[in-house]
């Protein structure tokens, strides 16, 4: 039976798939579904509704709310929870309201109805990546407020757009505006991922993106001659050195255990162009390349490398970038570090293992260290399938709500770290 046929197959009335309330449902759970609802799906997502519902959830906790358009029709809403002591530097929440596009015949559920099943897994676009930890954060500032709790640092929440598609009309340039630097932050958390196993992940650094498009030009002519120095012969020379890198790394992280993805260099060709017609032999072709680097290399060697290859498969070859992030910044994972030491000793207190890995691919925590600030990126997501930008993504209710409770003693430890030398 195919993915549509089970679709179809579903009750129309149900008001799990319909969205109507349930009275049983944990009051998170549905707030949770309710933004999952929102089609903030690139490359067109409402963020317009996402900014209204998450003003109405600021009004009704008594947060303040700013809104900063960064560009045209791109808004970071930011929601704070003043502190007692607000000129200590200050917590920032991070979580980004876009989603990627799907494939809904290979779905399931329909993705944006937030259907949860009878052993209580919600299905839709963003169930892991990332409004569950949006409305985790919420949730978890709700239940500290309601319990009466106040701390000294500020908490900012920030819903960001754009992140789905590199960040550049979305944090990259928030964090360059003066909105940015009256937050005055000192630790940021940021999105992880989901764990398989009884381990936490926890991020402290990402890999830097490198896009580049390499071009190659060589002599045309008719597709039935031995033509020299055609353009797909030197593409052939350019692909094969790329990919012979690729088959190392690849080997490297399967023969040496202590490795992660986030330890190796990935690289991957996604796009081949070239050629008019059949009979043809084209003067021209071009060939993507989407290479992510650990901050553990030289990226100067690296490029060097990149240069010796496209110089060694012929004259007329050339590349360009289309994304070039240098920035190596890492997060300190020392016990010596008051916000390391306050974020992994809460974990340790609710016994909870940590495993720190450097993020595979990026995530907006790549902006806010590289404006100086020690950012973690963490989803409280264990005993879950990675299924982030997949199909049929799903998140256990029960998962979700144990990660309102993490995040409520995380906030209250990290509002709570003693004023820094450089705050006395």
């Amino acid at each position: 039976m195919s993915c549509v046929q089970k679709a179809n197959m579903l009750p129309e009335k149900d008001p799990k798939r319909q969205g109507e309330k349930d009275p049983q449902e944990d009051p998170s759970v549905t707030l949770f579904r309710e933004y999952l609802r929102i089609k903030t799906v690139q490359p067109e997502p409402d963020y317009d509704t996402a900014v209204k519902f998450l003003e109405r959830i600021g009004s009704e906790l008594g947060l303040q709310c700013q809104k900063v358009e960064v560009c045209p029709g791109r808004v970071i809403t930011i929601l704070t929870w003043k502190g007692t002591n607000p000129h200590l530097r200050s917590i920032l929440l991070n979580s980004h309201t876009d989603v990627v596009p799907v494939f809904e015949e290979y779905w399931r559920y329909d993705p944006f109805s937030a259907f949860k099943d009878s052993e209580g897994n919600i299905y839709a676009r963003g169930a892991q990546d990332m409004k569950c930890v949006s409305i985790q954060y919420i949730e978890a500032i709700r239940k500290l407020k309601a319990e009466g709790r106040q701390f000294p640092r500020t908490v900012h929440m920030s819903f960001v757009p754009d992140e789905e598609i590199g960040g550049h009309k979305g944090m990259e340039m928030f964090v360059k505006r003066p909105e940015f630097a009256t937050l005055n932050v000192g630790f940021a958390l940021d999105e992880g991922l989901a764990n398989p196993t009884d381990t936490f992940t926890v991020f402290y650094g990402e890999k830097c993106p490198w896009w580049i498009k390499v071009k190659v030009e060589g002599n045309p002519g008719h597709g039935s001659r031995f033509i020299e120095n055609t353009a797909a012969e030197k593409m052939h020379r350019v692909i094969t050195s790329f990919l012979e890198f690729r088959e190392r790394e690849k080997q490297r992280l399967k023969s040496e255990k202590h490795l992660t993805l986030g330890d190796v260099t990935s690289l991957n060709l996604t796009m081949l162009n070239g050629g008019i017609s059949f009979n043809v032999v084209p003067s021209e072709m071009s060939a993507a390349f989407d290479i992510r680097i650990p901050p553990t290399v030289d990226l100067k060697a690296f490029e060097e490398q990149l240069t010796a290859w496209c110089r060694a498969a012929g004259e007329g070859v050339s590349y360009e970038f289309h994304q070039k992030y240098t920035d190596q910044s890492v997060t300190s994972t020392e016990e010596s570090d008051p916000w390391w030491k306050a974020f992994s000793g809460t974990c340790r207190d609710m016994n909870m293992k940590l495993q720190c890995e450097i993020f595979p691919a990026a995530t907006d925590s790549r902006y806010i260290r590289a404006a100086g600030h020690p950012a973690i990126g963490f989803s409280p997501m264990n005993r879950t399938p990675v299924l982030l930008h997949d199909h049929n993504e799903f998140l256990n209710e029960q998962v979700f709500l144990r990660g309102i409770e993490i995040y409520a003693h995380l906030i209250s430890a990290l509002a709570s770290v003693l004023p820094l030398q450089a705050e006395a």
